[in-house]
Protein backbone atom coordinates (compact mmCIF):
# COMPACT_ATOMS: atom_id res chain seq x y z
CA UNK A 1 0.00 0.00 0.00
CA UNK A 2 1.14 3.57 -0.92
CA UNK A 3 0.78 6.40 1.48
CA UNK A 4 -0.01 9.75 0.11
CA UNK A 5 0.61 12.83 2.69
CA UNK A 6 -1.97 15.71 1.99
CA UNK A 7 0.81 18.33 4.08
CA UNK A 8 -0.84 21.61 4.39
CA UNK A 9 -4.24 20.40 1.71
CA UNK A 10 -7.56 19.55 3.08
CA UNK A 11 -8.37 17.56 0.06
CA UNK A 12 -6.99 16.29 -3.15
CA UNK A 13 -9.06 15.35 -6.44
CA UNK A 14 -9.41 11.74 -7.28
CA UNK A 15 -8.41 12.43 -10.67
CA UNK A 16 -4.84 14.29 -9.06
CA UNK A 17 -4.04 11.79 -6.98
CA UNK A 18 -4.17 9.22 -9.44
CA UNK A 19 -1.62 11.12 -11.39
CA UNK A 20 0.20 12.58 -9.09
CA UNK A 21 0.74 9.08 -7.69
CA UNK A 22 1.91 7.39 -10.60
CA UNK A 23 -1.57 5.15 -11.16
CA UNK A 24 -2.28 6.89 -14.28
CA UNK A 25 0.13 8.53 -16.82
CA UNK A 26 -2.09 12.09 -17.54
CA UNK A 27 -5.48 13.75 -15.92
CA UNK A 28 -6.97 12.60 -18.74
CA UNK A 29 -6.31 8.95 -18.52
CA UNK A 30 -7.26 9.14 -14.79
CA UNK A 31 -10.74 10.96 -15.75
CA UNK A 32 -11.49 8.30 -18.33
CA UNK A 33 -10.36 5.08 -15.97
CA UNK A 34 -12.74 6.52 -12.91
CA UNK A 35 -16.06 7.51 -15.41
CA UNK A 36 -15.45 4.25 -16.28
CA UNK A 37 -16.17 2.54 -13.05
CA UNK A 38 -12.50 1.39 -12.65
CA UNK A 39 -11.56 3.13 -9.32
CA UNK A 40 -12.61 2.41 -6.10
CA UNK A 41 -12.47 5.09 -2.56
CA UNK A 42 -13.00 2.91 0.47
CA UNK A 43 -14.62 -0.53 -1.14
CA UNK A 44 -16.57 1.60 -3.54
CA UNK A 45 -17.09 2.22 -7.02
CA UNK A 46 -16.38 6.05 -7.23
CA UNK A 47 -17.43 7.92 -10.61
CA UNK A 48 -17.05 11.80 -9.45
CA UNK A 49 -13.79 12.66 -11.21
CA UNK A 50 -13.20 15.19 -8.99
CA UNK A 51 -14.63 13.95 -6.12
CA UNK A 52 -12.78 15.26 -2.89
CA UNK A 53 -10.39 12.34 -1.00
CA UNK A 54 -9.70 12.82 2.48
CA UNK A 55 -7.75 12.12 5.10
CA UNK A 56 -8.12 8.76 6.04
CA UNK A 57 -9.28 7.89 2.60
CA UNK A 58 -8.18 4.36 0.45
CA UNK A 59 -7.90 4.78 -3.07
CA UNK A 60 -7.81 1.05 -4.99
CA UNK A 61 -7.14 0.98 -8.79
CA UNK A 62 -5.62 -1.78 -10.55
CA UNK A 63 -4.64 -3.79 -7.46
CA UNK A 64 -3.05 -1.01 -5.85
CA UNK A 65 -3.90 1.04 -3.10
CA UNK A 66 -3.31 4.63 -2.08
CA UNK A 67 -4.22 5.37 1.72
CA UNK A 68 -4.34 9.36 2.22
CA UNK A 69 -2.91 10.77 5.11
Amino acid sequence: MEIFELKDHEYIELNNLLKVTGLCESGGVAKMLIADGQVKVDGQVELRKRCKIRQGQIVLFNDQQVQVN
